[in-house]
């Protein structure tokens, strides 16, 4: 990997700012004044407030001021009720999520409440509008793709979409429309806090309707790019594949840390594809060198680029989508590109490497394994010491793959015991090591814990097949509910996973039966 080398800036001109500064707003003061007066007094001394995060007022306890990696007692005196309701007497209405603001600014306040409905607690989180901070993936936003930013709690996604939003709009002249569910993005009251620029903004009543309110926006109001805090529903999934199929780009965050943990999400994977079970024919099979049933993507990715954000000037960048995903249903992962921002200055630390894995399948390489790893897949003897037979059998079963158990260790290749059993007859089971006979370990005696061990031996994805065939009949469950008109067969399955999928229509008050002969029975769905 070549060493950090600086980004290329965008034309000169185009922005307000040099690439390299950064502005900050927060609109403090406008906090400070909703407080009771001994704690705005206590929190003046801790100057400067730049990082102050947030003031918490718990019914009976101190007030806390909190600061990144440390907080302060504001009080020696409790909160009271009249603390509480001096606050909530100069803020706006709480929503049905317990948020409120204050008109024209980008603080937060969010409530708790008893079993009555009474509140009890207050977060008064401060809002801050960044500008400039979207110069380190201002390349990606100019390309005009779809974004999603990805990231822990706090790290910042809201704020980069609020400043992508005013660069969109304001300097590259594109019609933007934010849909602001909690009123992040723009502020409480019907003005727009001026961080958004000149964007628009539409509001949503309640969190149940963003995804009415998303295709709405597209529908009545020609956007060229619509901004959406937080993803999180299959119905929001669904309204931004709508968006971007449409040609408009989308810009959005997701729950998750990880392009990894949104690709397993089984309510959002559809963001990036989705992923199904395909059975090939043999003659395929063989091509490949795969076992009969391999994931791939079941659609193209509503996002064309996936950036996590680790750090507020540490970000890490997927692109190409497409090509990501199906690398890593093969279990070739690429590399992302990934960026810092440190005294100004931006630089990429690491390259991606998906041009080189794309030039490789080119190459033919393409779904190829080693012929020593193909050579351990064909007929593997596996004998289990203090492990359930049955299940083992079952877990060959799902996973086909070609492997046997026998009864006597010393007619097996792989001795599959748990970790335990492996400190107690060490000297045993090294013996047979020496004899060429591999032993592995696992921590318990479930199904789960098998299946994992039988991928690592025949180098399978680390997704569990049986997991997406439940996903599969779940999401097919609610594509039935949606279109009741509909019948929807499901991917071939051995009879212990069919019934499982049964199980799981029978949740949806749906019908379903099994049709076809083995090995192609499958599962089909109506109402």
């Amino acid at each position: 990997m070549l060493g950090p080398r600086p980004l290329p800036l965008p034309t000169p001109g185009r922005s307000s700012l040099p690439q390299q500064e950064v502005h900050i707003t927060d609109d403090l003061e406008n906090l400070l004044d909703i407080l009771p007066r001994h704690v705005r007094e206590s929190l003046n001394q801790f100057e400067p407030l730049e990082e102050l995060l947030e003031v918490v007022l718990d019914l009976g306890r101190q007030p806390e001021a909190r600061f990144p990696k440390r907080f302060y007692f504001l009080s020696e005196d409790y909160v009271s009720e009249e603390d509480i309701q001096y606050v909530v007497s100069r803020v706006g209405e709480f929503g049905k999520d317990n948020r409120a603001g204050i008109a024209r600014t980008l603080h937060r306040i969010s409530a708790i409440r008893n079993r009555s409905g009474k509140i009890i607690g207050l977060t008064c989180r401060v809002g801050r509008a960044v500008f400039g901070t979207i110069s380190i993936i201002r390349d990606v936003v100019e390309m005009g793709k779809s974004v999603l930013f990805l990231g822990r709690p706090g790290v910042g996604k809201t704020t980069m979409l609020r400043e992508v939003a005013r660069v969109s709009n304001d300097e590259l002249n594109k019609r933007v429309v934010i849909v602001d569910t909690s009123n992040e993005i723009a502020g409480d009251g019907d003005i727009p806090h001026p961080g958004i620029g000149r964007a628009r903004r539409m509001q949503v009543q309640s969190y149940d309707t963003q995804h009415n309110v998303m295709i709405e926006a597209v529908e009545n109001h020609m956007p060229e790019v619509v901004v959406v805090d937080e993803i999180g529903t299959e119905a929001e999934a669904y309204a931004a594949r709508t968006i971007a199929e449409r040609g408009v780009q989308l810009i959005a965050t997701a729950h998750g840390n990880t392009l990894e943990n949104l690709f397993l999400n089984p309510t959002l994977s559809d963001l990036v594809g989705g992923i199904q079970a395909v059975t090939l024919s043999d003659e395929e099979a063989r091509r490949r060198g795969t076992q009969k049933t391999v994931l791939e993507r079941k659609a193209p990715p509503t996002f064309d680029v996936v950036i996590e954000i680790q750090e507020i000037d540490h970000f890490v960048i997927h692109d190409n989508i497409p090509k990501v995903i199906d690398l890593m249903l093969r279990n070739t992962p690429p590399q992302p590109e990934v960026r810092v921002r440190e005294h100004g200055q931006i630089k990429v630390i690491q390259e991606s490497n998906l041009p080189q894995l794309e030039a490789d399948v080119d190459n033919g390489d393409e779904d190829t394994l080693p012929q020593d790893v193909l050579d351990t897949m064909k007929g593997v003897r596996i004998f289990p010491y203090a492990v359930s037979r049955t299940r083992l059998e079952r877990a060959i079963q799902n996973l086909r793959v070609s492997a046997k158990v026998v009864k006597n260790w010393n007619d097996a290749d792989i001795v599959l015991t748990l970790k335990v059993q492996e400190r107690r007859n060490y000297k045993k089971l090294r013996e047979l090591e020496k004899r060429n006979i591999r032993t592995y370990g696992i921590k318990s005696n479930t199904i789960n814990q098998i299946q994992n061990f039988l991928r690592t031996v025949f180098h399978l994805p680390s997704v569990d097949l049986e997991e997406l065939a439940l996903r599969e009949a779940e999401e097919a469950s609610l594509e039935i509910l949606r279109h009741p008109e509909k019948i929807l067969e499901l991917t071939p399955q051995n009879p212990y996973i069919r019934r499982l999928q049964h199980q799981v229509i029978e949740k949806y008050n749906l019908k379903s039966r099994s049709v076809g002969q083995e090995p192609n029975r499958r599962v089909t769905i109506y109402s």
